[in-house]
């Protein structure tokens, strides 16, 4: 849950009022060393509570800290371990919801949900009660094995996925035992002391016990788009979510600084959870979903129409009550592909694990699909475009000359800070050592890096020296707070010609590809504290110049992106210099770029008509970023976005598909649908491809079901009327159904044609109900001559009637499997073995099942030889005229979906993938 339903929680904030929290207090024996200094009152009330655990009388963010560390029974250096484990045993993961741990039996009797295996266990029940035993023990057993696959797909898929999911799995640093420790967020306990910095989901509710320039945004809870400033104290018993300054809350995001808190409530006791549960919990549903919802009610209603027809028309032709209603339910079952959720899940499971072996770890299903259909990339520059291990170039003062100066204090800025990780820094730390001494230098204070800022200051203290405030950042971010220059000689004045000599440095070393930032100081005497406010009158020393490459092959991915129908568009917040330097190396136009400042003078519409033509979004903010992926979205592109840090959060939400990376900050992985274990291109290549894979493979087993099931059950219900027996009883309905499902758990790991992977793919029920119809009649046809054969040349009695057309149903349900799984003919694309040898297996059976000795229990009887040469002759047949027919319809479905292509530029506005023909 995340930015997309925050107006839902804001609009119930106000409803919802925290009750009194109920805290269960721990023994004595478990209190840790620190607990020792203690006043002996606080020593005292904690064993009178401890005797007499209950309800806490004041709202927790009013108490005073050590009122709360006493009752929680814990202490400001966190838990001991033993402590920790028994009490995630007494309050249970900190989750939302338990893990869902399904039990295979619990999967299994879930299998039986289904109305269509409801009614027909209903109806062996009446068999029974009439006296047909034997039809019903033959109905329960089919039902069964059909029941068993589903189960098999079902379990092994959820076990899959499971297991993904636990690669990804979010973790946070705890004060254990004195010591920081990274747990995984669910084992964090009420007393732990949780350390947060700047890229944090905060997983747990607690009152904060110290901070630095602590920014919290909490627009999950409060719909507040800018984030607040927390700190430690006590706020008042009656206050809001949105006026607890010294309160977090879980699902909320650190913006910037760092603090340790104390965790008071965890799991389904927090303010999340409890705002949550008044919602309906519901993640937007995709077009893949919501085209499987759609094709279920077109074959629910196609069902129920054939069904009571039948029905009826049998009971006036006055056929036997129960034979007519079993008949009826078995050509429900025939049509309905009820193996359709269980291939879903493992297509989807199948494709999961494919992608996670090439590096693209799934965080939800249904975004597979959306990979699939993306047909433009967002991405910034940094790890994706360039090499990502960004170097320090070089150090310089202000006339352009190296600065061993300038260097120095940047590697006490970078070195001491202790807020926010980022390459920089890294780079700073990590550049060969000169002749600097850092030992003489300590810290006093820092002031965190934020996104408004755009600048990260250290206080230091040179000996018994005065103070020295060091300041980087973005270059004009820092002339913003200089009135003066470190010249050679000493300070001078920042005037308009030293500010425009300055420029054209940054201009002309950005130009050349450098990352450049700006540093600054300024001198005090004996300050207690600093804070923002300090940031001014400072004293510009110098530049810092990083150096980050084009990735190696980074031109020949882009270019395989665009083979696939994606294009990239680039969205920094670095200067339109370094951004057009880089795209030229890359092979992308640099001439078409739109600057925040830019972008920030446009309307809605606007930007709508300016997003199309722009391939570079330079010197962005984030929520310049949030309303580009929207811009985009709206133009009626299928729009991906790839980020991995604070700022990125709101435009992976926005995204029909968030991508981040594994080493991504806690709210880009939570925020992505799809994590990279790779920050690499080339990656997201093989995991389009799988997720086009996953999609093709999906829509065939649709394809297959309903050419074939459409066109038979079609035929079987007008055989019905006009015959004066039933064309096939429904034991050999049912057991036609599940021998040609049987091929069908194969579809997941079948061979895809190359032109099926080389463009978005997408859902179309207008062309899911085409093709059904085109291929129902085709084989209403050919079942039209297959009775007319058996009845005219044959001369087939009932047994005989039903027999051969139970083997020739089977035989052009197995063909049509090989026909339609491919755009091509038939004879030109290889299917898996698996598939291959499954058809042919249950083909092979079909046919020997009538000389079978339990041939009698179905109601076989054994085929003459010329019998089995003519419907072999007619299922080759109608191989051909499906052949025929699908080049038809494919050429069809193509002209008409450039058709409607061309009429609709713009074909959505809201978060649903663009619906084109499949």
């Amino acid at each position: 849950m995340g930015l997309r339903r925050r107006h839902a929680l804001a609009d119930r904030r106000e409803r919802h009022q925290s009750p009194p929290l109920e805290l269960t207090v721990w023994p004595v024996a478990t209190r840790t060393a620190d607990d020792a200094d203690r006043p002996t009152a606080m020593a005292s009330k904690e064993q009178s509570i401890g005797r007499s655990p209950g309800l806490v009388e004041h709202a927790y963010w009013s108490l005073g800290t050590d009122q709360l560390v006493g009752q929680l029974e814990a202490s400001t250096s966190g838990l001991l371990s033993p402590d920790a484990a028994v009490r995630l045993a007494k309050f249970g993961p900190n989750a939302l919801a338990p893990r869902s741990d399904a039990s295979a039996l619990a999967v299994f009797a879930r299998q039986f949900r289904s109305p269509l295996v409801l009614i027909l266990v209903f109806a062996a029940a009446v068999s029974v009660f009439v006296g047909e035993g034997h039809e019903a023990a033959i109905i329960g057993a089919i039902v069964l094995a059909s029941c068993i696959l589903s189960f098999t797909q079902e379990y092994g898929a959820s076990r899959a996925m499971e297991a993904l999911r636990q690669r990804v799995a979010r973790r946070a640093t705890v004060l254990r035992d004195g010591f920081e420790r990274t747990v995984g967020v669910e084992d964090i306990v009420p007393g732990d002391v949780v350390c947060l910095s700047a890229g944090n989901l905060i997983p747990v509710d607690g009152v904060i016990l110290e901070s630095r320039d602590f920014n919290v945004s909490e627009s999950v809870l409060t719909g507040e788009t800018f984030p607040v400033v927390k700190s430690a104290g006590r706020s008042a018993p009656e206050a809001g979510i949105a006026q607890r300054t010294n309160a977090v809350f879980t699902g909320t995001s650190v913006r910037s600084g760092t603090a340790k808190v104390l965790a008071v409530a965890t799991g389904a006791r927090t303010e999340f959870a409890s705002i949550a549960d008044a919602l309906e919990r519901q993640i937007p549903e995709t077009e893949f979903a919501r085209g499987i919802r759609m094709f279920g009610y077109l074959m629910t209603e196609i069902m129920l129409a054939i069904v009571i027809l039948v029905f009826f028309a049998n009971v006036m032709l006055d056929r036997p009550l129960i034979e007519s209603l079993l008949f009826s339910l078995a050509l429900a079952v025939g049509l309905t592909p009820e193996l359709l959720p269980a291939i879903i899940s493992v297509t989807l499971a199948r494709g999961a694990r494919t992608m996670a072996a090439s590096g693209v770890i799934v965080r939800r299903l249904d975004a597979i699909e959306n990979l699939g259909s993306m047909d433009l990339l967002c991405t910034d520059k940094t790890g994706t475009l360039t090499e990502g291990v960004i170097h320090l170039d070089g150090s310089f003062d202000v006339e352009g000359n190296a600065s061993r100066e300038v260097l120095l204090w940047a590697r006490l800025n970078a070195t001491l800070q202790t807020g926010l990780k980022n390459p920089l820094d890294e780079a700073i730390a990590s550049a060969p050592p000169g002749q600097e001494d850092l030992s003489g230098f300590a810290k006093i204070d820092e002031i965190p890096y934020d996104f408004v800022r755009k600048r990260l200051s250290v206080a230091l203290r040179e000996g018994a020296r005065e103070q020295i405030l060091v300041t980087k950042g973005a270059v004009q971010n820092i002339l913003d707070v200089c009135a003066f220059v470190q010249g050679p000689h000493g300070l001078q004045s920042l005037g308009s010609a030293e500010r425009q000599t300055i420029d054209e440095k940054f201009r002309r070393w950005s130009a050349q590809g450098y990352r450049v930032l700006g540093l600054a100081i300024r001198r005090f005497q004996d300050k207690a504290g600093f804070s923002r406010d300090d940031e001014t009158a400072m004293a510009f020393a110098g530049f810092l110049l990083f150096l980050d490459p084009p990735k190696e092959g980074v031109r020949e991915t882009l270019s395989a992106l665009a083979d696939r129908g994606i294009g990239v568009k680039v969205i920094s917040g670095d200067n339109r210099y370094v951004a057009a330097h880089l795209a030229e190396a890359v092979g992308l136009r640099s001439d078409r770029i739109m600057t925040g400042e830019d972008l920030s003078k446009m309307t809605k519409n606007g930007l709508l008509a300016s997003v199309r033509n722009t391939d570079i979004f330079v010197e962005i903010d984030p929520n310049q970023k949030e309303r580009i992926v929207e811009a985009l979205r709206r133009s009626g592109h299928v729009v991906g976005y790839l980020g991995d840090g604070i700022n990125d959060a709101p435009a992976l939400h926005e995204a029909d598909i968030g991508i981040s990376v594994d080493t991504a900050v806690d709210v880009a992985r939570e925020a992505a649908d799809i994590i990279l274990l790779k920050r690499d291109l080339g990656v997201l290549v093989h995991g389009v491809d799988d997720g086009r894979k996953t999609f093709a493979n999906t829509m065939k087993y649709i394809s297959i079901t309903t050419s074939a099931n459409f066109g038979n059950m079609i035929s079987m219900a007008a055989a019905s009327l006009y015959l004066p027996f039933l064309p096939l009883l429904a034991k050999q309905i049912l057991l036609n159904n599940f021998l040609s499902d049987i091929p069908a758990l194969a579809i997941a790991g079948d061979n895809v044609d190359a032109d099926q992977v080389r463009r978005p793919r997408h859902w179309d029920i207008r062309f899911v109900r085409r093709f059904m119809v085109s291929f129902g009649l085709v084989s209403s046809l050919f079942d039209f001559a297959t009775f007319a054969f058996l009845i005219l040349v044959a001369h087939a009695a009932s047994a005989a009637f039903q027999t051969a057309w139970f083997v020739e149903s089977v035989l052009t349900e197995l063909a049509i499997v090989l026909v339609v799984r491919t755009h091509q003919r038939l004879w030109r694309s290889r299917p898996s073995r698996l598939l291959a040898g499954l058809a042919l297996g249950v083909g092979v059976i079909a046919i020997a099942i009538p000389f079978a000795p339990f041939a009698n229990w179905f109601g076989f009887v054994p085929l003459a030889g010329s019998v089995l040469t003519g419907l072999l002759a007619i299922t080759a047949l109608y191989v051909l005229v499906s052949e025929i027919t699908k080049s038809w319809l494919f050429d069809h479905g193509r002209q008409g979906k450039h058709r409607r292509k061309a009429a609709s530029p713009s074909r959505r506005a809201n978060k649903q993938p663009a619906r084109l023909s499949g």
